[in-house]
């Protein structure tokens, strides 16, 4: 049964930090222990003995095994798919799937050359931001498997490539579990609850997607040209975003590039964030281009004339043959990615299945006051961690999904008209380990029909979320629900499954739709207290306090 009862959240406690903290081994994670006693406390005892088999040593010893292990499974992995590329008879499908594979292994391989090389390093915990920093990382390997393991199920038409690869990821993802799991043991740090409180960085007076922008008098000039009519970024004297040069994108060719392909390719590759962000500034237009950030492409700052007025378009679907993951108008995997005043849009419509507007899996990625509009899959919050301000989303079915680590701050959130028959689930959560440290929190949004659907909210139902996977994990608070949510609040994905492991919350929304007394009875359901949410906020869910300031985007770091 759900805990309703606001006196028996003290039980919740324990459940809570099941999904967020560390189990400890023993009080001296350099004792010399055998494999069993590590592998015991693991969620695949079993696989993870067979790692670790016929060896001896600390929790240290063990976590670098199972890293190697891994790193080398991925290298391995890397070449089959390379090697599957080189016959010329697959088909389209296929190939898409299998370029999709390769490009989140290639990931999959720094992001565990990174965490090995922290492991060998360190032979205590780690410091917090370092800690959040592997773990985020490691979480993000199992959703890069599991994004390659869905699209060549459900894309590729190929059955021997089907049968080789998916044997395979089926190993990986349970070797690479064991190291998420052994590497949170060792070097993770116990997390504690941490009180309520409330920032002062929500209260800088930035407004209407404008920030404090700290630039040279050449690039002022060009970004105040840029502008047009006066307008300016700058609001006052405070210069806390470092911009170190500025491009312009305008249709008409009085900027510097007509395209915004061509304006990301001048950008320098791997800028550190102390040099400051290379600003793209996207003039009033509709641009129907398919854009992909790489991963050096480091720290770029985007800025358009606003919402409805800098349009990026597209209509790429998995009822056209793409994956889900290659269906987005725009995907970014650079770090430190930020978008200010500008819609992304996917107009494939609904009955195209799954079409993206905006794929993210850039670690420290912003959105402030951007728009996401489509249907079934609108926002691809697929990997790591991210933060959306301000910003309005439209969509259908799981129109907000993935498995990032992300906090939704005082956003719009727009459910359509889906085809007949279909029902809206605002989220799909994708978690598939509880060792990930990942969800999706939403905090002070308003939820209300979008006008296509206000009309129909009688016989459309509207439901807050549905488990993707098994360890699904999201969280609304601080929010206004209109009277288009459905009263059980949440919907199942296929019958029982997940609803003993997910971890849904809702904690001091407002309006009709609010009202938790006729909610699901899930036992992975509940209503929480100030204390338990506090886990949700920017600062404890994203540390958001060590990355967001250099933005400039206001945020909020703990409850309202």
């Amino acid at each position: 049964m759900a805990f309703k009862n606001l006196s028996l959240l003290t039980l919740c406690v324990s459940l809570v930090l099941s999904f967020l903290a560390p189990i400890s081994i023993a009080a001296n994670n350099s004792e010399v222990v055998p494999p069993e006693t590590i592998c015991n406390s693991t969620i695949n005892p079993s696989f993870c003995k067979t790692v670790l088999a016929n060896q001896n040593g600390t929790i240290f010893d063990y976590g670098r095994i199972s890293v190697r292990k891994s790193l080398s499974q991925s290298r391995k992995f890397l070449n089959s798919v390379n090697s599957f590329l080189q016959d010329k008879s697959l088909s389209l499908p296929t190939i898409r799937a299998l370029e999709d594979c390769k490009f989140l292994a290639e990931l999959n391989f720094e992001y565990l050359s990174n965490a090995l090389n922290a492991a060998d390093q360190s032979s205590d915990v780690l410091p917090n931001a370092q800690a959040e920093e592997q773990q985020t990382l490691l979480s993000a390997v199992l959703t890069n498997e599991e994004t390659c393991l869905e699209g060549l199920q459900t894309t590729a038409s190929d059955q021997s490539v089907k049968s080789n690869l998916l044997s395979l990821l089926s190993d990986d993802k349970k070797l690479h579990s064991v190291s998420l799991d052994l590497f949170t043991k060792g070097w993770v740090p116990d997390k504690k609850i941490s009180k309520s409180r409330q920032s002062n960085w929500g209260h800088l007076g930035f407004r209407n997607g404008r920030l404090p922008l700290k630039m040279s008098n050449r690039v002022r000039a060009i970004y105040d040209s840029a502008r047009g009519h006066g307008r300016k970024l700058l609001q006052n004297n405070s210069d806390s975003v470092l911009v170190s040069d500025i491009v312009v994108v305008s249709q008409d060719g009085s900027g510097n590039f007509t395209t915004i392909n061509d304006a990301i390719a001048a950008a320098p590759n791997n800028t550190v964030a102390s040099d400051g962000y290379f600003l793209i500034f996207v003039s009033q237009g509709v641009y129907q281009e398919y854009v992909s950030i790489a991963k050096n492409k480091k720290y770029l700052m985007m800025v358009g004339d606003g919402i409805n007025q800098t349009i990026i378009t597209g209509n790429h679907s998995v009822g056209d043959n793409f994956t889900t993951f290659n269906s987005a108008t725009f995907a970014v995997v650079a770090q430190g990615f930020v978008a200010v005043n500008i819609t992304f849009r996917n107009t494939a419509g609904p009955s195209k299945n799954q079409a993206v507007a905006m794929r993210s899996g850039a670690d420290m990625s912003v959105f402030y006051s951007c728009s996401f509009e489509g249907y079934q899959d609108t926002l691809y919050t697929h990997s790591l961690r991210q933060f959306y301000r301000e910003c309005d989303i439209y969509g259908t079915v799981d129109f907000i999904f993935g498995n990032a680590a992300v906090v939704f701050q005082t956003c719009n959130l727009y459910p359509r008209l889906p085809n007949s028959g279909q029902f809206n689930s605002i989220t799909a959560q994708g978690r598939t380990d509880p060792n990930q440290n990942t969800g999706t929190s939403i905090q002070n949004a308003t939820i209300k029909a979008a006008d296509d659907l206000a009309p129909m909210v009688g016989s459309v139902q509207t439901y807050l979320g549905r488990p993707w996977k098994e360890y699904s994990l999201t969280v609304f608070m601080q929010s206004f629900m209109d009277s288009l949510i459905n009263p059980a609040g949440w919907h199942a994905w296929s019958g029982d499954f997940a609803l003993s492991t997910l971890y849904y919350a809702e904690y001091n929304n407002t309006g009709p739709g609010s009202n938790t007394t006729n909610r699901v009875t899930w036992s992975g359901y509940h209503v929480i207290n100030a204390t338990d949410a506090a886990n949700f906020t920017v600062s404890n869910f994203l540390d958001g306090d060590n990355w967001l300031p250099q933005t400039g985007v206001p945020y909020l770091s703990g409850l309202i």
